[in-house]
């Protein structure tokens, strides 16, 4: 099975771009979905983020208040290293467990926002980066999360560009509201089925 990743900055439409591969009967793993529901369920880390940022981070339900942590980490480094410490091997694990139940595929996809960032890369035999340009990314998240462009830019700060992305890409989709998508990923398709 060919283990490819597929990455993007936030609001570039990587999410959108792996539903399309999705319809066509790939598998794809969302680490950074996992990684929010890892955060809700999972006592160890929910002790072990308590013990960084405090008790309030999670409210009477027992959910995390995403908001209120990346008002901490996307203004503290540290933090931010300190949070990804304690999520990402608990999604690698749950990433490799989501492996071996589709190992009957000719491919899978994992779907990650920081995937080179985080190290999430190695172990992948290729990797999409699907690209947009800065300012239309800025717009669509302010849409689609109701933030403020200054949260938004605090996002994008932690995240390499699309420029460093691609020169480490093995293909790029361009999602810019111009470029027809589904032709992109249909090309792709076709070339990781032919192997």
């Amino acid at each position: 099975m060919i283990k490819i990743g597929i990455t993007g900055g936030i609001g570039s439409g990587k999410t959108t771009v792996a539903k399309v591969f999705e319809q066509l009967g790939i598998p794809v793993y969302n680490a950074d979905y996992w990684a929010k529901a890892i955060m809700n369920t999972e006592p160890l880390v929910k002790q072990r983020l308590t013990e960084l940022f405090g008790k309030d981070i999670y409210d009477s339900e027992g959910k995390a208040d995403r908001k209120k942590i990346a008002e901490i980490v996307f203004k503290d480094k540290n933090k931010l290293n300190e949070l990804n410490s304690v999520i990402h091997p608990a999604v690698w694990l749950h990433g490799k467990n989501w492996l071996r139940q589709h190992a009957d595929k000719p491919y899978i996809l994992k779907e990650a926002a920081i995937l080179f960032e985080s190290g999430g890369d190695k172990g992948l035999d290729k990797v999409i980066t699907v690209s947009a340009p800065k300012e239309l990314r800025l717009q669509r998240v302010i849409n689609r999360d109701n933030v403020t462009a200054e949260e938004v830019t605090a996002r994008m700060a932690n995240q390499w560009d699309d420029e460093k992305k691609i020169a480490l890409s093995d293909f790029v989709i361009v999602n810019d509201d111009k470029t027809l998508v589904i032709p992109q990923v249909m090309k792709i398709h076709k070339q990781l089925l032919a192997g």
